[in-house]
């Protein structure tokens, strides 16, 4: 049986993408869900197994120096306890259920 997900141990042309381009796709990104706040993270985790915490978290694994807290900032663009006061909405059932089960296909291996 064949997986559709990502073998992330094969050789990926991404690695090829100049570091310059993959930052300004990166800054680009992360200035999108800066203005895009009613995308809520747990959307996003229930969407795409991902959002901005887990941005934040991945830039602190590829060498960022600051703390957890001063990765968040940096991702939100203000503290994140700010942007959790003034941008982010009570979590719905079934919102954490679409969750929950994103991030059980990312158990998969994918990331």
């Amino acid at each position: 049986m064949q997986s559709d997900i990502a073998d992330t141990n094969a050789s990926d042309p991404l690695e090829e993408l100049d570091d310059a381009v993959a930052a300004a796709a990166f800054r680009r990104l992360v200035r999108h869900l800066r203005h895009r706040h009613d995308a809520q993270n747990i959307e996003l985790m229930g969407l795409a197994g991902f959002c901005r915490n887990c941005l934040a978290d991945w830039i602190r694994d590829g060498g960022f120096d600051g703390d957890k807290s001063a990765a968040r900032e940096l991702i939100h663009g203000m503290p994140a306890d700010k942007w959790k006061s003034t941008k982010q909405s009570p979590a719905t059932q079934a919102q954490i259920e679409a969750m929950e089960a994103s991030l059980a296909k990312n158990k998969a291996g994918l990331l």
